[in-house]
């Protein structure tokens, strides 16, 4: 049966799995989620997934939350509450619910299996399932129709990484037709792509089922007593070893680069490193494509502006990324990314910075190689990311000598 795009749009729903604690990128998830942490400047981390459905043409979203999902579900009402119900498209959070036990999720699959009823009630034959917490250009529906072409029950978006950090994943092997032959979670040693030694081929956590396939593989796994909770350790395996069809779908970048762009901030050092991207001169992220727009809030401030006074009191900013309602009266900024609403005041310096929404740099204050949250006013004269040793004291300090200042930190 051939399918057009419009009944495939209409035939699929999309789960996105954000309810992860992000424990490794604390202290920007004491308060919140991981999908919701801030993210170059205005967006969240949830915003590109969501901005790639939209650029997909997918409307008919659930966000299964858990954790800290208080920030994340005001977000989802006040940037995406866009969807028009008239015409079919929605945007909901669901948290759990105990419909199916006394549990909370206990994994990613166990999260769709709790929420099976919303895909059942309305007779969908796809389920797209995504995570909420990772950063990469993709039009899914280009994905959705070669899992169809392929005539599979099960496909996996998958991508080429060296073979030095393959064990942070679930590790693929495929045929010349990308048929799944074996799947690997996390291995020690991973294995590598045939005729490239170097590198491996590894699951991204983007998922096509059939519908009908899934309900069978839960339904089945249930009654026979099987593990089920994750679909990388369990679900995943019982598949191939039962003989469904599991097909890969090698990645296409709509990011418009050289090298294919898809990251996990799941860490200080990743997160900084992938925010200082974004402003290097040629970032390997693009913001700035108006073919693929990446939708979030638009907060109602006013433009951004220097201020200058006399002599050394200068407001400057370069090689910067400014958002709305900031003010940089008297300071010096470079290389940093701004918030919102953030107060830049006389003789300070910061650099190589992220300062988030709200926050109030104090004059003659020296901010260097720092995370700042939101809300947090650093008083006049204070250093930071100068002295390892006392910011140690006081802050989160990364491998490679990052400081992190929690939301709403008040200094004594």
């Amino acid at each position: 049966m051939i399918y057009t795009g419009s009944t495939i749009l209409r035939k699929t729903l999309i789960m996105i799995l954000a309810g992860g604690q992000g424990e490794r990128l604390f202290p920007l998830t004491q308060y919140r989620t991981k999908p919701s942490v801030p993210f170059g400047g205005k967006y969240r981390i949830v915003d590109f997934t969501l901005s790639n459905c939209l650029n997909s043409g997918f409307r008919r979203i659930y966000v299964l939350t858990q954790y800290k999902s208080d920030s994340l579900n005001r977000h989802l009402y006040e940037a995406w509450n866009i969807f028009n119900p008239e015409l079919g498209e929605f945007i909901y959070s669901i948290p759990p619910q105990f419909k199916t036990s006394n549990n909370w999720y206990l994994g990613t699959a166990n999260a769709i299996q709790q929420n099976m009823n919303l895909i059942e009630d309305e007779n969908y034959e796809w389920l797209l399932i995504l995570s909420g917490d990772h950063i990469y250009k993709m039009d899914y529906l280009k994905m959705i129709q070669y899992h169809i072409e392929k005539n599979a029950q099960l496909t996996m978006s998958s991508i080429e990484v060296p073979k030095g950090i393959a064990s942070r994943f679930g590790v693929i092997q495929i045929d010349d037709s990308y048929k799944v032959l074996s799947f690997i979670e996390k291995p020690k040693s991973p294995p590598a792509i045939p005729g490239k030694e170097s590198l491996s081929f590894v699951n991204m956590g983007i998922y096509v089922f059939n519908v009908s396939s899934l309900k069978e593989v839960f339904n089945n796994t249930d009654q026979g007593k099987v593990h089920n909770h994750d679909f990388g350790k369990d679900v995943i395996p019982y598949m191939l070893k039962n003989e469904y069809k599991v097909q890969a779908y090698r990645f296409i970048d709509e990011n418009k680069k050289d090298e294919p762009y898809w990251v996990d901030v799941g860490t200080i050092d990743s997160y900084y490193a992938a925010s200082m991207d974004l402003i290097s001169v040629d970032p390997h992220f693009n913001l700035y494509d108006n073919d693929w727009p990446l939708r979030t809030q638009q907060r109602q401030f006013p433009p951004t502006k220097t201020v200058s006074h006399e002599g050394e009191r200068v407001g400057r900013a370069f090689n910067s990324a400014i958002s709305d309602g900031t003010i940089i009266s008297g300071g010096l900024v470079e290389r940093s990314i701004l918030g919102f609403n953030v107060r830049v005041n006389s003789y300070s310096f910061v650099t190589d910075s992220i300062i988030m929404d709200n926050c109030k740099i104090g004059r003659h204050a020296r901010i260097r190689r720092a995370i700042i949250d939101k809300n947090v006013s650093v008083p006049e004269g204070t250093e930071i990311g100068f002295d390892p040793e006392a910011d140690k004291k006081r802050f989160t300090v990364s491998e490679t000598g990052i400081v992190a200042i929690p939301k709403n930190y008040v200094f004594k």
